[in-house]
């Protein structure tokens, strides 16, 4: 893979174990300033839930951290956009049923990723 591609990859992973860490560990704190469109009086009932959320999220930053790790660049490549087509999808998804800014912050860096690739 492109030296480029490995550093987009590598922020696209920092910013889903982020999520990971809000979703998991700090959503009735950091979670509530992080995502406004929810009634703060949810998040202390939902925080199962977005413990779940996060630890998809984790899974995602895994996959994504494999692919750096692959020796075989083809391998490794077709690791990356594998997963990386996973976060555009939920990107895509989250801003239909949740908040359209979501497109933006999660679908767009993975599909900018993506697209390193073809270059």
């Amino acid at each position: 893979m492109m030296l480029i591609s490995k550093i987009l990859i590598g922020i696209v992973a920092l910013e889903h174990i982020y999520i990971l860490w809000i979703e998991m560990f700090a959503w009735t704190t950091k979670g509530v300033t992080t995502f406004k469109s929810l009634p703060e009086n949810l998040f202390k009932s939902t925080t199962g839930l977005a413990a779940n959320q996060g630890l998809y999220n984790g899974f995602i930053s895994a996959g994504l951290i494999w692919s750096l790790l692959i020796t075989d660049p083809i391998w490794a490549q077709n690791i990356a956009v594998f997963f990386l087509i996973f976060i555009v999808i939920a990107g895509i998804y989250g801003a239909i049923t949740a908040d359209k800014s979501i497109v933006i912050k999660q679908a767009m860096p993975a599909f900018i990723t993506i697209i390193t690739f073809l270059f």
